[in-house]
């Protein structure tokens, strides 16, 4: 494939010299010192002193979990700013572009926009899967990053693996794919094939699956040149203390997440099933996520009356091929009778 980082990075970025902060200059081995380069309170209550700016007990973690190395591994304050990062370091604003294939997150639409990056939209097939030929047909020398969902929010289907293969050899830019919900997937991550193709970046998060949404913990993997182009203009301090003791304590226990990923599975099948009964559903989506997509007759009064019920689900009827549809986070067993019980008495 033709490949190139160096040409795809921009120019200001490339000569840029991060900035270096007192616990990049000196790093704990554990042993006992007294601490007076950072200029911080020195009175102990957990958080007075600065977090470890690379995060290193938390991505070692992580790294032996994906089979891959910490420096494949960038951290962010939610996934947003990790795809942030991305626009800043490889898009020039007024100059480059981006693709997305609607319907999907809308975060890279607002992306596109702060960073003042033209968003080239290919609409998704009626199986909710990419046209490679005219995705292929809109790019050009200045396309810089590629964005697909899989499994995609807010249809709930992973994106075919042929087809994916297709755009990594193909596009010439960075290929990111957010597996934001990949752990509700039988499909195998992409992480795994990171040194098959030196443009592919896949992004996780901990807000789903590790049900830790309110500390703010998204995932970048890639290869080790384009991790270290992100290292260059992250802030210093970007994922805080309480953050890092939170998630570390969280994945090392991957027994516990899997027993919630697996009840949510079975009721993910429960609601699938209940939802198939509903007089007003007309189809019900295949889900490889954490949640439902399903058209009714009228998603705003069918919205507007749950909400009435105390239940509150998102229409998704103004996205792309989503007319009259509403995406169901799949709840707990109680949250999930509560909803049937609402859907099947509304006439």
């Amino acid at each position: 494939m033709n490949f190139d980082l160096d040409k795809i990075t921009r120019e200001n970025v490339k000569g840029l010299k991060p900035y270096s902060s007192a616990r990049d200059e000196y790093v704990s081995d554990g042993s006992t010192m007294v601490f007076l380069d950072a200029n911080e309170n020195p009175f102990e209550n957990g958080t007075n002193r600065y977090p470890d700016p690379q995060q290193r007990s938390l991505k070692a973690v992580l790294a032996a979990q994906k089979g891959i190395q910490e420096g494949n591994i960038l951290l962010g304050n939610g996934s947003d700013e990790v795809l942030d990062l991305l626009f800043r370091a490889f898009c020039e604003p007024a100059k480059d572009n981006i693709i997305t294939l609607p319907p999907t997150y809308g975060m890279y639409q607002v992306l596109s926009g702060i960073n003042s990056v033209e968003n080239r939209t290919v609409l998704l097939d009626a199986d909710f899967q990419p046209n490679v030929d005219a995705i292929l047909a809109v790019a050009d020398n200045n396309s810089k990053l590629m964005f697909l969902c899989s499994p995609n929010n807010p249809t709930g289907n992973g994106i075919s693996t042929q087809k994916i293969s297709r755009l990594l050899t193909a596009f010439k830019g960075l290929v990111v794919i957010d597996e934001a919900y990949i752990d509700f997937s039988t499909e195998e991550s992409w992480v795994s094939k990171l040194s098959e193709y030196p443009n592919l970046v896949v992004t996780q998060t901990l807000s789903k699956a590790y049900g830790m949404a309110g500390i703010r913990l998204g995932m970048c993997m890639a290869s080790t040149e384009i991790i270290a182009v992100l290292n260059k203009i992250k802030p210093p301090y970007n994922v805080n203390e309480l953050t890092q003791q939170s998630a570390l304590q969280r994945v090392s226990d991957p027994k516990a997440v899997q027993q919630e990923v697996n009840l949510i599975l079975g009721e993910r099948q429960r609601l699938h099933t209940a939802l198939e009964t509903v007089s007003f559903v007309s189809k019900v989506y295949p889900s490889d996520a954490n949640f439902i997509l399903a058209k009714v007759d009228n998603a705003t009064l069918r919205y507007n009356q749950l909400v009435d019920q105390g239940i509150v689900v998102r229409n998704r009827t103004t996205q792309p091929l989503c007319e009259n549809t509403m995406r169901f986070t799949v709840g707990t067993p109680e949250e999930n009778k509560k909803l049937i019980t609402a859907l099947t008495s509304l006439v």
